[in-house]
């Protein structure tokens, strides 16, 4: 979807169109949701701190979330994409990859799919096809807004070819500077890079793993179940905390709403983490293992408190969350217990 929460608020504010819109949270570390195009032509973009947006965009027009909203508009057009297509995984509220394997003249079904969702919701979509995952993605980001790019693994590495290496999904902020530091810049490069000196660089499989990205190659399929291993929760404060009490107090309410969601969703988990962001921006976690999956406050919560108390954080606090991973389905009529793996 195009600027997907943007789009879905000017269903309702129509007088907005055309204008520099950004949806983002309001506090001091507020960070911004998404932005309009028009927006985003003074560099405003998702995730940067809304204070730098304003700078940015003096005259933009800021909305705050309205995430019930934006999932109601997400079924609507999840419902469009699943009356036509048979094999969906959806990624996010506003993203799903298909499986068109067997569909008649896909080209020009994807055309009439990208016209049916404008036609029901009122909102625009852009769409990738290739002949995996990899390729797609990055075809569907190509010519945003309203895109429709069709491309062959051969046509995306030439296409992308002198693109940066970050323009990959799986290749992060971190990785582009270390392949920056080794002089490499471009997709190309690191697809013709020697594999013996990227392996010393970054070990083989992890080597390999870049270069197969660089070179559009994926193999995983198109799955209509997510598997889910983790559920977390945090909170970045609008001002730093150094009270352990303080900081207790704010994991015991962050714990309950994860055991809620947990709960709805009839999982449990036998790892318990914390996470913590200093005011110098350096994260540290801390994690138990159990020797049985968990899933209540009562079982949750005094092992979170313990975890933050060990770590007894050295400086003030500028983001703490909590997380249960290795989830499983919840048994029935089992009792859960709380003790830890030898």
């Amino acid at each position: 979807m195009d600027a997907f929460y943007v789009s879905v608020e000017l269903r309702r504010r129509p007088e907005l169109r055309g204008q520099a819109v950004i949806v983002a949270g309001t506090g001091p570390r507020a960070v911004v949701t998404t932005a309009s195009y028009e927006a985003r032509r003074f560099g405003v973009g998702s995730a940067m701190p809304a204070a730098r947006a304003k700078r940015l965009c003096p005259h933009g027009i800021f909305l705050a979330p309205d995430f019930a909203y934006y999932r109601e508009a997400s079924r609507q057009v999840m419902g469009i994409v699943r009356e036509r297509v048979t094999t969906v995984e959806v990624v996010g509220l506003d993203e799903v990859y298909l499986d068109l394997t067997g569909t008649e003249a896909p080209v020009a079904a994807m055309r009439r799919l990208r016209e049916d969702i404008t036609a029901g919701t009122g909102l625009s979509c852009s769409i990738g096809i290739g002949p995996n995952k990899l390729v797609a993605k990055v075809a569907s980001d190509a010519e945003k807004p309203r895109g429709f790019v069709v491309l062959s693994q051969e046509a995306a590495c030439a296409r992308f070819a002198e693109a940066r290496c970050g323009l990959v999904p799986g290749i992060g902020p971190k990785t582009v500077e270390r392949l920056r530091g080794s002089g490499i810049s471009t997709l190309a490069q690191l697809a013709a890079a020697p594999e013996l000196e990227l392996a010393a660089r970054f070990g083989v499989r992890s080597a390999a793993e870049l270069q197969r990205r660089a070179r559009f190659e994926d193999s995983s399929p198109v799955t209509e179940v997510r598997k889910v291993v983790s559920e977390s929760r945090e909170m970045t404060f609008d001002r730093d905390i150094s009270d352990l009490r303080e900081l207790e107090a704010v994991l015991d309410g962050l714990v309950e709403r994860l055991c809620q969601a947990l709960l709805t969703q009839q999982r449990r988990g036998r790892t318990i983490g914390i996470k913590v962001r200093l005011d110098d921006f350096s994260t540290h976690t801390r994690a138990r293992t159990l020797s049985e999956a968990v899933s209540s406050p009562e079982q949750v919560g005094p092992l979170a408190l313990e975890l933050l108390r060990r770590f007894a954080p050295p400086r003030p606090v500028r983001l703490l969350g909590v997380r249960v991973a290795g989830l499983q389905p919840k048994g029935d009529g089992s009792e859960e217990q709380l003790r830890l793996a030898v």
